[in-house]
């Protein structure tokens, strides 16, 4: 079975959650999968444009497999966290939700001036918090050479707000 069919066959439906109407995607029983963890992570280590000086992985699904990929490429991990979590000085981005806004931050320094960095998250919906995270690395000085996501929902048309920091997006199993 190729990898894209043993995703599919382990993420499961869950109806109506967070809220009624929705189908969610539970990406939980990856992890009960450590073959399957292995796999994905040498997936997308192994699917780069190019090495990048670290991984950036948004809170709080994204640092799981994300900080794995960081240890496979022997580079730094960074996480994105929402704002008031991380502690010491850090960089913000707001960016709007729709209902609402949010902000993330990382902790100032995490990414150095002319890095490239690899975002990582589980899932690629709409794109707001992906985008955000890029914005992140930018005002950090640095910048984002790929997306990749384990599920892309592509009927969201998340890649649209991504596609003006890179076009290397990658997700591993499509909706």
């Amino acid at each position: 079975m190729d990898l894209k069919q043993e995703i599919l066959q382990t993420i499961q439906d869950v109806p109506d959650f967070p809220k009624p109407g929705i189908l969610f995607k539970d990406i939980t029983p990856i992890f009960y999968n450590q073959s399957l963890c292995s796999k994905i992570t040498k997936a997308f280590a192994e699917g780069l444009v190019q090495k990048p000086d670290a991984v950036l992985g948004i809170e709080s699904r994204g640092f799981l497999l994300g900080q794995m990929m960081a240890n496979a490429l022997n580079v730094p991990f960074v996480m994105v966290r929402k704002a008031g979590k991380l502690p010491g000085k850090t960089i913000r981005v707001d960016y709007a939700l729709e209902y609402g806004e949010a902000a993330i931050e990382i902790q100032e320094g995490a990414i150095q001036p002319n890095w490239n960095v690899v975002i990582h998250d589980d899932l690629l919906a709409t794109g707001g918090t992906a985008e955000a995270a890029a914005r992140l690395v930018e005002k950090a000085g640095a910048k984002v050479i790929e997306f990749n996501f384990v599920i892309g929902l592509d009927f969201l048309k998340g890649r649209d707000k991504l596609v003006t920091h890179t076009n290397n997006i990658k997700c591993l199993v499509q909706y």
